[in-house]
């Protein structure tokens, strides 16, 4: 698994060209390729190296949803073997996928756990499936899950935690992390304690001390440009001497920084 934001072009074609003898055929996916459309020269380099070829490997490029075609990574579409537009899924979908997941490790599932699943992760993909998996690794020899143990092995609303929070932030990720931080505050989280993290999160990515070291990593890498993690961190304690100061809500500056520290979400290319 690669980030083509994070990750060089030129390692990620020495994965793809690079197969063994001893295991000849790879999967190998790149998450984020509209990263690398800033560059032309990056683009047409990537686009050769994937015409190729690389015997049984198979090498997926993921794209972002956008509004429109990014025409910068036109050179990437002509270079693959098949385009695949994947549309969210839906909680039928959710649904359906966990029961064919439980079948294959034959766990037998009581009407309404995975429904409730579903509702309780509000229709995430990655949290259903991450939470499924836990449910399904904690069944017992009689290979049954009960309303009542799913009830008791789920963690709070299922639930987003203050790190998954951060990591969303990190990536500038608006709309998740906004969903995000409304059940981190529902779990019980106080917010002077996720205004605290979130200027561990900023001070960490200009090189200070932090408890969330690889969230701070990722936003470091991506929010390079000179200036704007100490806006983001100005915002913060502006936040804050707000907050304390009774001149703003907790829950509306939470969200205000939060879109803060994500930064703009970046326009299609015309």
């Amino acid at each position: 698994m690669f980030r083509a934001g994070e990750d060089r072009i030129d390692t990620i074609l020495a994965a793809y060209h690079g197969a063994s003898l001893f295991n000849p055929r790879e999967l190998l996916i790149v998450l984020e390729v509209e990263a690398i459309g800033r560059s032309e020269r990056v683009v047409a380099g990537f686009a050769e190296g994937l015409a190729r070829g690389a015997g049984g490997s198979c090498l997926v490029l993921a794209e972002s949803a956008s509004d429109s075609p990014r025409k910068s990574l036109e050179p990437l579409r002509n270079a693959t073997a098949a385009h695949v537009t994947t549309m969210p899924m839906s909680r039928a979908d959710l649904v359906g996928w966990g029961k064919r997941r439980a079948a294959r490790e034959e766990v037998k599932v009581e009407e309404g756990v995975l429904e409730s699943l579903a509702d309780a992760c509000e229709n995430d993909p990655s949290e259903f499936l991450n939470e499924l998996e836990k449910l399904l690794t904690c069944v017992g020899p009689d290979r049954r899950l009960s309303r009542a143990e799913a009830a008791a092995l789920l963690r709070p609303v299922a639930d987003s935690d203050l790190v998954e929070f951060l990591s969303a932030v990190a990536v500038g990720h608006p709309g998740l992390a906004s969903r995000r931080l409304g059940r981190v505050l529902a779990a019980g989280e106080g917010e002077g304690s996720i205004l605290f993290a979130l200027v561990q999160l900023v001070g960490g990515a200009l090189g200070g001390w932090t408890r969330w070291r690889e969230p701070s990593l990722v936003l470091a890498r991506r929010r390079r440009a000179p200036g704007e993690l100490a806006r983001a961190l100005d915002a913060l304690y502006r936040a804050e001497a707000a907050w304390k100061g009774g001149r703003a809500d907790a829950v509306v500056m939470l969200e205000q920084v939060t879109r803060e520290i994500c930064g703009p979400t970046p326009a299609a290319p015309a």
